[in-house]
């Protein structure tokens, strides 16, 4: 049987899953906050497209000015997840859904297509290598080898906003700005909670839930971004043990990261 994939709609999306979190029962508070999510970027052209088998294979892409993340450019796609893993990976899916998204582009008319990735790998982010083979470039750097590629149909460029390349706030507290974007996200904040309530760690939680916000973040961010003694920490999601052995590493340091 031929492989098809399926573009999530406001008429099919209460039956389809999400496939990043498809298996995992403590994370499905965070689907059902995802869905809605969705339900209200669908109509601003926000695409979910996944293969139509259990597994965890999809990309999520949507136009950049409507895109959550402190990147700004003219008539871009942003793609916010890109993810083939387990027993679908090397089977030319990443490479389908990639295509997909690049005519989805040229179709409607845009100047490129626009990622958030990194020097090395890092959690959550696609890989660079696999970017670059297909056509993507280095057009904006921030922080510690965060980077924005980019594939440009017409010699635009996008870029980083300036605040999202400061990477820094005025308080020394523990600092997580998130939205309902990613499904882990909903299981993830209630363990540091827990932690931190549990180890008396002062945090402070703020959630990202309007387009201006985001586009106004103090750091780059794809729907999760942690900060401590001022300084931005890392994109990568936190369950208590991560979070305990991130403090653990950045406590000896002082306000100015030393």
């Amino acid at each position: 049987m031929e492989e098809r994939y399926v573009t999530v709609t406001s008429e099919n999306i209460e039956r389809e899953h999400m496939c990043c979190a498809i298996s995992d029962k403590k994370h499905q508070k965070g689907v059902e906050l995802k869905k809605h999510w969705l339900k209200e970027r669908i109509p601003e052209g926000h695409v979910f497209r996944k293969l139509d088998a259990r597994g965890k294979v999809f990309i999520e892409y949507t136009p950049l000015e409507t895109a959550w993340v402190p990147i700004v450019g003219q008539n871009y796609l942003y793609i916010h997840c890109f993810w083939v893993s387990g027993s679908y990976a090397g089977r030319g899916h990443g490479t389908a859904l990639l295509d997909s998204c690049i005519e989805d582009a040229k179709e409607q008319h845009k100047s490129g297509i626009c990622i958030l990735s990194s020097t090395t790998k890092k959690p959550f982010l696609s890989d660079k290598a696999f970017l670059l083979g297909h056509g993507f470039e280095v057009v904006d750097r921030a922080g510690d080898g965060y980077e924005l590629l980019a594939r440009s149909f017409d010699g635009s460029l996008p870029r980083f906003t300036d605040g999202a390349k400061s990477m820094q706030i005025a308080s020394p507290e523990l600092t997580i700005y998130y939205s309902a974007q990613c499904p882990y996200i909903t299981f993830c904040i209630d363990e540091v909670q827990a932690y931190c309530k549990q180890e008396s760690i002062a945090l402070h939680l703020i959630k990202v839930e309007t387009l201006q916000q985001a586009k106004e973040l103090p750091c780059v961010f794809n729907n999760y971004a942690v900060f401590y003694h001022k300084h931005f920490l890392t994109l990568q999601l936190l369950n208590s043990k991560s979070l305990q052995k991130l403090l653990e590493a950045n406590r000896g340091k002082d306000d100015h990261g030393r």
